[in-house]
């Protein structure tokens, strides 16, 4: 079942994703949900959690995850909080923006990790990572074929339809 044809309070629902022995990208608007429920196993997942469609308030990741990788695609001033997050065994965090004060919305991290690693991208990086996979080409073509924009690259802004940007863009500027 899709998340995207389904209506869904945002506070009683828990989004589940599961990756074992694969990898799992979620880009875009993808969840409308702000608690996330993430099983993974010898894999990879990459989640977007830049979309506008996200409901205000905090953002809690419960991970049960062992030997994985989990990149992150944040907001420029998200905050990561992994206080709450158990490690065993080797394990890193990697964000470069870690010690810089962020005053954004917090994402949460519970739970376990065992053996695994968690990448944080933000801002650029974030974008030039989505720009650099499938999703972002097929997001393109039907961005084309639609006549919109591709919503991959800035999930977070609200795009309007080009045609009326134009009027728009025309209604504004002073005519001769």
């Amino acid at each position: 079942m899709s998340n995207q044809h389904t209506e869904h309070t945002p506070d009683l629902h828990t989004e589940r994703v599961e990756a074992f022995y694969t990898s799992v990208k979620r880009l875009g608007h993808w969840t409308r949900s702000r608690t996330i429920d993430l099983r993974t196993r010898r894999s990879s997942v990459h989640l977007d959690l830049r979309s506008a469609e996200l409901p205000e308030g905090d953002i809690e990741l419960r991970l049960l995850s062992e030997r994985s990788t989990l990149k992150l695609l944040l907001p420029e001033d998200a905050v990561l909080d992994e206080r709450e997050l158990t490690l065993v065994g080797r394990c890193k965090i990697k964000d470069r923006e870690r010690h810089v004060p962020h005053h954004g919305r917090v994402v949460r991290l519970t739970g376990t990790l065992q053996r695994g690693e968690i990448r944080v991208a933000r801002g650029g990086v974030a974008t030039l990572s989505v720009m650099f996979s499938r999703e972002f080409i097929d997001d393109c073509r039907t961005a084309h074929r639609d006549g919109t924009w591709p919503v991959l690259p800035d999930p977070g802004r609200v795009y309007e339809h080009p045609e009326a940007e134009q009027h728009r863009k025309a209604a504004a500027s002073p005519s001769r």
